[in-house]
């Protein structure tokens, strides 16, 4: 099925670099899915934060979520917040400094982050946030008592109003700058890997790595 294009508000619609932008919604979802954390920002007392932490999305909602005692939970909860995701894919080589850039994959999405209280809702979506994660945990792990699920904010942002840039490829130096031939020229790619499981020291010896885990690969 395919998927409706971002529409662009005054708020998500790209300015600069729009050559980059990317109206497919698909889009959308290949970056939020690809990524890990994101940076949450938010006007709290009059002055801007911007929070680094973990999200999940099922379907067309983002899930945040942070400890109940942070500042930023709080001020974000019930008010409009700006998310960023930014994937880097290679550092772009120029023959001319001003022309070096860097490959990316980039989503920001604007919207009223809606605190989840209802206690099924609010499990939900933080099966999503650990699924997005750490796949396969939810039923491996325990799940969150009451005094957890007190302690943690989680936050709902619908995806309606978002925008996607992304950059691929080469450098795109000047005609002079490519005649003259005295620089090197290319990208060098940023790749994100895997490494070997590391058992906690706590953990008892016939305790096996489980699949959900070995199945990433590294």
């Amino acid at each position: 099925m395919t998927r409706p294009s971002l529409s662009p508000t005054p708020r998500s619609t790209i300015q600069r670099g729009k050559k980059h932008a990317v109206t497919d919604r698909a889009a959308l979802d290949a970056v939020l899915d690809a990524g890990l954390i994101c940076h949450l920002s938010v006007v709290a007392d009059g002055a801007p934060l911007v929070l680094p932490t973990g999200y999940g999305r099922d379907g067309d909602t983002l899930y945040l979520h942070g400890s109940s005692g942070a500042h930023t939970m709080r001020a974000a909860a019930g008010t409009d917040v700006c998310v960023a995701v930014t994937l880097l894919d290679g550092i772009v080589y120029a023959r001319a400094v001003f022309n070096f850039s860097v490959n990316y994959r980039s989503a920001v999405i604007h919207g009223v982050a809606v605190p989840v209280t209802e206690p099924a809702a609010k499990l939900h979506g933080l099966r999503v946030l650990t699924e997005h994660l750490a796949p396969g945990s939810w039923d491996h792990a325990r799940e969150p008592n009451a005094r957890e699920l007190a302690a943690t904010t989680l936050l709902a942002l619908d995806l309606t109003e978002a925008s996607v840039k992304i950059r691929s490829g080469p450098p795109a130096d000047d005609d002079e700058d490519v005649a003259a031939g005295t620089a090197w020229a290319g990208v060098l790619p940023v790749r994100s890997q895997w490494g070997a499981p590391e058992p906690c020291p706590l953990l008892p010896e016939d305790i096996a790595v489980p699949e959900h885990v070995t199945n990433r690969g590294w």
